[in-house]
Formats: C-alpha cells, structure tokens, sequence
C-alpha cells in the first residue's frame, strides 16, 4: 500500500498543479489503490485502459526518441532480471524453506529408523528372542543387541553396561535372567558382525535425528515463535511444510487451516456426501487429545482460529516474539476449561491487550540488545582499523629505516675503503690472524745488484782484507 518513491517523484512531476479532476489511467488496480491513497489522484482500471497500455508498450520505440527495439528488449530484460531478484531475496534469519526441508527430512528419517530397527528385532530375534518383550524402544533395542553381542557371554559384570543403556536396574537383571534361560539359537561370530555394524547405522541414525529436531526447534523460535508456543514445533513446522511457506499458511482461513492435510478425506466426504473431517495436521496437537470426543470439533476449531492469528503475526511482524503464542495458547487452556468445568474465559479483547503491552516490551529490549551488538561490532571493527593502520605505519616507518641504514651503512664501506686503499699502498702486508706471515717466494737478484745488497759485515772483513794485503805489499817492497 506504500507508493515507491521513484514512482511518486514522478507522478508529482509530471501532473499538473491543479489536479483535482485528473483522472489516471493505471493497468494494474492494487497499483491504482496505492496511487489514490498516497496522493489523492483518482485512477482508471478497465478494459479500456488495458488496451491502450497494450498498444502504448507495443508502439513504445515509435512513440519515444532515442528508442530502439533493441534498447527495449534490453531494458525489458533487465527489469525481469531485478525483479526476479527481488523475489529470491530473502532475510536468511527468516527463512521457511530451511524448516520444509527439516521437517521433511524428519519424516523420513522416522520411517527408516522404525523400519531399520524392525529389520534389527527380526535378525537378532533369531538369537535373543525374548529381548523384544523387555526392551520395545527401538534406538535402545539397538543399543542393547550391540552391547550383548553373543549372549552367552553375558554374565554378572555386564550389568553395569545395561543399567546405563536401559537405565532401570531390574530391566537389566530381566535382560540377564532371559539371556540365560533363552530359546534362541546360536549365532556364529561373523552374522554377530553384521548385525552389531547394522545396529551402529541405525544409532547413528537415531543421534542425528536428535539433532535434527534440535535444529528445527531453533529455526522454529526465529522464523514462527508464536505458532511453535501454541502448537509445538513439530506440528506448526507440518503445517508450514504443508501450506508451502509461512506467507500462504497466514492467507489461509482459519477453515482452511483446520482440515490441511485431511484433503484425501474431505474430498471423500464431498464426494459420498458424508461427513466432512473435524481436523487434519492439528490432530497430533495435545488440545485435541485432552479434549472428551464431544468436544473434539469444537476445540479443533477454535485451535485452527488461534493458529491463523497466529501465524499472520510471524509473518507481518518487523520483530516476532513469542508472547503472543503464549497468550494464545492460554486462550485454548481456558477454552478446555469451559468445554470440562463450564467456567467462562477471558475475553479476547483483554488478552491481546496484555499481549500487545508484553510484547512492546519484549520488542523494546531486543531492539536494545540489537544496539549493543551493533555498536559492539562497530567498536570491534573500527579497532581493527585503527590496528591495521598501526602496522601499516610501523611497516613503512621501519622500511623508512633499514632504507637510511643501508645508505649509511654504504657510505661507511665507501669511506673505509677509500682509507684502505692508500695504507695498503704505503705500508707492508700485516699478519694474518692466525699468526702466520706468509711466506713469498724471493725472486733472485742480478750481479750487479748483488753487490748493492751485500751486509754491513761482509765489507768490514773485505775492507781488513784489503788492508793485509796492502801491508803484505808494502813489506815486500820493503
């Protein structure tokens, strides 16, 4: 009923001031109603106008410049693209078809796990006979045939085993009792295999399932908690799954919703003209149950009201609560009451006062709660950054460094090296650390440089040599 604001921005920009007696012509007669709500503009729904938008959208290129067929088709095309995606979207936290899918499947594991278990009871039944009578349970019978295995090995220290499965004593100590006195026959090793495989498969099953029902119970609390508090999860998700969405389950009339899932024999009854059925999916709801079999009809009715109502307030509402289911589930009780004991129950007008006020507030504090965890995370995210931004400074500021320590580091060598250069040149090589000189080997020297080279000592004995020689001479002469 809300006029989209592109479309009423147009509207007021292409009618006249003055529009008292404009007259719209509009295809589509909701879109009309939301055209004379919003802004007092009468519209025409008709035949007629019908036709004219047939042929303005047939002649639309010839009638706009700048449009070709093409550009239509495309724009036509775009438009189906965002309205199908309109109709996809959806709020994941709101979700049926996640609750059709698990209550289906929740169907089904039933029927395998009491047919798995069945087919358990007749194979190991050949063994351990008198087992079926003391533990009917079909997850336990299971648990119990893996336990026991061969029950001739069962004995007294066993017991503490089947107590925790069983979890009654004297069932246990029967167990034991039957064990020794059974009529079975015996089993070789290799069927206890298979029968002791098969029955993990079918535990297994039987956990899962668990849950599974867990899991349906939580999306039944977001999705419909008032129909789940009046009617149980199970048979509000039945009804769902039925009716095909949470949306068509609140069009249906509370007529309607009695008999879902009694169609086979509502059409019998047309058919025959017999009776028309009392009830369908709402008869596994405990009301009807409680209810003496004179009374049956009418709770059954009242029940299929109450779970119209509240169905419609799951799917309208911008916040659903389960107040209203209490209240409306406490309307039934009262009703019982009155059908048994013939005391009068509140009024409905009453109820849904309190209801409405209850619910205010409930609304109110998960709006607050949604606040907080909404500036939580805006807290949690804007730390984020501002660590992000942190490192990303410290990241380039450290680059910054080792980018000054490395030129200075550069410049160092340089220095040192110009340093070294002119000391290697002007002084001789140094030891090396181990202590070792090393060793080069002497080029031998030209005669002529020999004698250059000759020691200080050496020419001292030639220079007396030469003298005795000089004396020898001179006393010879003499």
């Amino acid at each position: 009923g809300v006029l989209h604001e592109d479309l009423r921005l147009l509207l007021d920009t292409a009618l006249p001031p003055k529009r008292k007696k404009v007259v719209l012509g509009v295809g589509d007669a909701k879109m009309g109603a939301a055209v004379l709500e919003e802004l007092g503009v009468q519209c025409q729904t008709g035949g007629v106008v019908a036709e004219l938008m047939r042929g303005i959208r047939l002649h639309f290129p010839a009638l706009v410049r700048g449009l070709t067929a093409q550009s239509a088709a495309k724009a036509q095309l775009g438009l189906g693209h965002s309205y199908s995606r309109a109709k996809v979207k959806f709020n994941v936290h709101r979700v049926d078809n996640m609750i059709i899918q698990s209550i289906s499947l929740l169907d089904q594991l039933d029927k395998d796990i009491n047919t798995f278990s069945m087919r358990v009871r007749s194979w190991y039944g050949y063994h351990f006979p008198e087992l079926i009578k003391i533990v009917p349970e079909n997850s336990m019978y299971c648990q119990v045939a893996k336990f026991i295995g061969n029950r001739r090995e069962l004995n007294e220290e066993s017991l503490v085993g089947l107590e925790e499965i069983v979890m009654d004593s004297a069932k246990a100590q029967a167990i034991l009792d039957a064990s020794r006195s059974s009529m079975g026959m015996d089993i070789s090793p290799l069927d206890l295999i298979n029968i002791e495989s098969f029955s993990r498969r079918v535990i297994s099953l039987s956990e899962y399932r668990k849950g599974l029902q867990e899991y349906l119970r939580s999306k039944m609390s977001q999705v419909a908690p008032s129909l789940s508090a009046l009617i149980g999860e199970v048979v509000g998700a039945r009804l769902i799954s039925h009716a095909g969405s949470l949306t068509n389950l609140a069009k249906y009339p509370a007529s309607t919703v009695q008999i879902l899932g009694a169609e086979k024999a509502l059409f019998r009854a047309l058919k025959t003209r017999g009776n028309t059925p009392k009830y369908g999916l709402i008869f596994h709801s405990t009301f009807i149950g409680r209810a003496a079999a004179k009374n049956k009809g009418r709770i059954s009715r009242y029940l299929a009201n109450k779970c119209t109502i509240a169905s419609r307030i799951d799917c309208f509402s911008e916040v659903p609560t389960s107040v209203f289911g209490d209240k409306l589930r406490e309307q039934v009780e009262e009703r019982l009451a009155f059908y048994e004991t013939g005391e009068p129950p509140r009024k409905n007008l009453e109820v849904m006062k309190e209801a409405v006020v209850e619910a205010s507030e409930v609304v109110a504090e998960v709006k607050r709660r949604q606040e907080k965890k909404e500036k939580k995370k805006k807290k949690r995210e804007k730390r984020r950054l501002e660590a992000l931004a942190a490192a990303a400074e410290e990241a380039a500021e450290n680059s910054v460094m080792e980018a000054e320590e490395n030129d200075v580091g550069a410049k160092k060598k340089k220095k040192k090296k110009k340093q070294q250069q002119p000391e290697e040149s002007e002084g001789e090589p140094e030891p090396e650390e181990n202590g070792l000189e090393e060793e080069e080997e002497e080029e031998p020297l030209p005669k002529k440089k020999r004698k250059v080279t000759v020691e200080p000592e050496q020419e001292e004995e030639e220079e007396k040599k030469k003298k005795k020689k000089k004396k020898k001479k001179a006393v010879a002469q003499d």
